[in-house]
């Protein structure tokens, strides 16, 4: 009998434990969450228009904690100076107002997608010219409330800020450009923003940029005091490197081999007029297409840029290779000019000496002195003359070694239109080697100077 009573016993407490079980495993924990939300959140309850205290409920200000997560950069402008960036962007806060039962931790957090229903800082992008939110599918933002009653605000937006530039090393630069954040009303006293402890700042793997390489990034605090009071301020500094690779074949070769083929004139001969006008034209004119080119990609600074100096020099190049051509056509028709004379000279003393020996000829009745085939030695005539054979063989003076050098080349008459075009074939490759030398020196010691500063 007792045995009996002991087996109902066990099974009266098994069905207990079967009916509770069963019940829990029907609880709707979503239901749970519409209520607890109706609780914290209910009319009467919670005013969103109040800040959360400070810490540990303290009446300090309260702390908000942010931290982005960089998604993309699409563009970096350098006429308008401004970059586009999507980020998501997070704030996390505590407000004891909004603190509950998490059901034994079975309520890890509440969800939220109005914003307006909580407190919200009332942070702005200060360097902001453009922004939007996404809203494909649904709007892409949520709130979390953790049972402590802090909170975690996240969204995505797309932003496009304004990135001031320094060009002068364009294009061998590095650009920083800021992302801004600040309180619009609440000065330091209600409202504090600190970045997140430990990657307050992440971007996304293999971040790709056509033209630039980020090379790092720096979190700061910029706080600003105005005439209304200190507002709390934090930026991030993305400093961006410029990818040389395109500007060397688009802009720096090119210009290299219309600086070269302009040197061909030289090798041209003088008389072919047409050919190097056309050749030193062409030259110029594509020069200054490529120049116009680059500075319509480019605001219209005050100072000097790198790529001036270098489109400027070549530019000066070709334009100085058109003008060595106008040189040697003038020398050439100067040195025309005077081989006609000199051939007008010596034929007017040709028919002047023709027409004293036809004269001498035609003359039968004049009588001349034979001069004597031997002259004594005191005869001033005989003196003149061996004065005469002394300056003859005095040894020549030296010439120069430039002269020496010059005359190794093939000239015609040692013409001095050939000269110039000698001297230029060695003198214009000589003065751009050098000019690349400096060039390149400056402007990449400069880059280093920037990099470690």
């Amino acid at each position: 009998m007792g045995t009996g009573h002991y087996f109902w016993a066990i099974f009266y407490f098994t069905s207990l434990c079967s009916a509770s079980l069963a019940n829990n495993a029907k609880i709707n924990f979503r239901e749970k969450e519409k209520k607890v939300l109706d609780q914290i959140l209910g009319a009467g309850k919670y005013d969103a228009r109040i800040r959360p205290s400070g810490i540990n409920g303290t009446d300090g200000p309260a702390v908000v904690r942010v931290n982005i997560f960089v998604r993309s950069i699409s563009k970096i402008d350098d006429v308008t100076m401004e970059y586009s960036v999507q980020l998501t962007f997070r704030e996390q806060w505590t407000d004891e107002r909004l603190k509950f039962d998490d059901i034994q931790g079975r309520l890890k957090y509440l969800t939220l997608t109005e914003a307006n229903r909580v407190w919200m800082p009332d942070l702005f992008f200060s360097n902001e010219k453009e922004g939007h939110f996404h809203n494909i599918i649904m709007p892409n933002v949520y709130i979390r409330i953790f049972p402590n009653g802090s909170v975690l605000y996240s969204i995505r937006i797309s932003l496009t800020l304004a990135c001031p530039m320094n060009l002068k090393l364009y294009p061998l630069d590095r650009q920083i450009c800021s992302l801004r954040m600040a309180s619009y009303g609440w000065t330091t006293n209600d409202l504090v923003f600190l970045w997140k402890e430990g990657d307050p700042v992440q971007v996304v793997k293999n971040l790709h940029l056509p033209r630039f390489t980020l090379e790092k990034f720096l979190t700061d605090y910029c706080n600003s005091k105005t005439n209304t009071g200190e507002y709390s301020c934090l930026k991030v500094d993305l400093l961006f490197k410029r990818e040389f690779s395109y500007y060397l074949i688009q802009i720096y070769i090119p210009c290299c081999m219309l600086v070269i083929v302009s040197w061909v004139s030289f090798w041209l001969d003088q008389g072919a007029v047409p050919a190097r006008v056309s050749l030193g034209v062409t030259t110029l004119l594509t020069m200054a297409t490529q120049t116009s080119g680059i500075n319509a990609s480019l605001p219209p600074v005050s100072y000097t840029k790198a790529i001036d100096v270098w489109t400027g020099v070549c530019l000066t190049f070709v334009f100085g290779a058109l003008l060595e051509f106008a040189l040697v056509n003038y020398a050439s028709r100067s040195d025309m000019h005077k081989e006609n004379m000199k051939k007008k000279r010596r034929d007017l003393e040709q028919a002047s000496l023709d027409a004293a020996s036809d004269l001498l000829d035609t003359d039968s009745n004049a009588t001349f002195a034979m001069k004597p085939l031997v002259r004594h030695p005191g005869d001033p005539l005989a003196l003149e003359k061996l004065r005469q054979c002394e300056v003859h063989m005095q040894p020549p003076k030296r010439p120069s070694c430039c002269k020496t050098w010059l005359s190794k080349f093939p000239t015609r008459q040692c013409s001095r239109s050939k000269r110039i075009d000698v001297i230029s074939r060695i003198t214009f490759p000589l003065v751009f080697a050098l000019f690349n030398l400096v060039y390149w020196s400056t402007y990449l010691f400069r880059e280093e100077e920037d990099e470690t500063f």
